[in-house]
């Protein structure tokens, strides 16, 4: 056999994720947006998922040897310059896919601590949360955890900008470099405008802010939203560069509707080429 030499130089990136069956959240949100923002996706699949815009009917996580399987394959042939995590559910998948990580180099790792839909489905177990704070949140150089999640994750209640400011220390306490805490969509009963905090690893903090659009295509935002970070950071942008965009990209994509499923339908990537080259 003929082995042929070929430099990795296309920016690639993976997904660590959970693949959804209507294609709107996930994993396969993540590969639109990696193809959509110049980079070139691949995906190590931790569970699948059966749903549709109604909701999940069904989900199966995937045995921690093929996790394994997978990280080999990727990491034996790929020049990985960023990676991301979404769904890994349980105890035994979040200690599985950080002992990879420690082996590999995947770069930057952007964290999305997926713990539960929008349609109320519970994505993580309740004891996972802990092995998520204690193993996985210190190897993140990004994290992204919505309004909800960020309460979970910094252990308090956010009713405010200042609680809101709060849980970023205390998220970055645990190990993290940056994060950023999705603001409620009402800023917290003020007005219809969404408020993201960031806290950047150099002390940096600011707010990120768009007005609040009112559909329920949203499948898919906060994957999204990870995912343009990463492939941001794989073209060489700053991570403060990489979440400004995240965060206007994917507003540009909820605020022009795609007439897909009957209820949470997908936010529309095919705006998140606008602003490329």
């Amino acid at each position: 056999m003929v082995h042929i030499m070929v430099i990795n130089e296309f920016p690639q990136v993976v997904t660590i994720a959970g693949n959804d069956s209507d294609g709107s959240a996930g994993g396969p949100a993540d590969l639109h947006t990696f193809f959509t923002r110049n980079t070139y996706g691949m995906m190590i699949l931790t569970a699948a998922v059966a749903g549709n815009s109604h909701g999940i009917t069904a989900a199966h996580q995937m045995p921690t040897e093929f996790i394994d399987a997978q990280f080999k394959a990727i990491a034996d042939d790929f020049a990985i310059r960023a990676a991301k995590t979404g769904m890994l559910g349980t105890v035994e998948v979040i200690e599985n896919v950080v002992a990879n990580l420690k082996v590999v180099d995947f770069g930057y790792l952007v964290v999305d601590p997926v713990i539960s839909t929008k349609h109320g489905n519970t994505l993580l177990e309740p004891d996972a949360v802990t092995t998520m704070k204690d193993k996985l949140l210190p190897l993140a150089d990004v994290i992204t955890p919505n309004f909800y999640e960020a309460q979970i994750l910094a252990d308090m209640t956010i009713g405010s900008s200042a609680d809101q400011i709060e849980a970023a220390h205390r998220l970055q306490g645990l190990g993290v470099k940056n994060v950023v805490i999705k603001g409620p969509h009402d800023n917290f009963g003020a007005e219809a405008l969404v408020r993201d905090f960031v806290l950047l690893e150099d002390g940096e903090s600011f707010w990120l802010e768009a007005p609040y659009i009112a559909t329920d295509r949203i499948n898919g935002t906060g994957d999204t939203f990870a995912a343009v970070i990463v492939s941001e950071l794989a073209l060489g942008k700053t991570v403060k560069q990489a979440i400004e965009t995240a965060k206007f990209a994917t507003h540009r994509a909820i605020a022009k509707e795609i007439a897909v499923g009957h209820q949470y339908g997908p936010i529309n990537h095919w705006q998140l080429l606008t602003d490329m080259e």
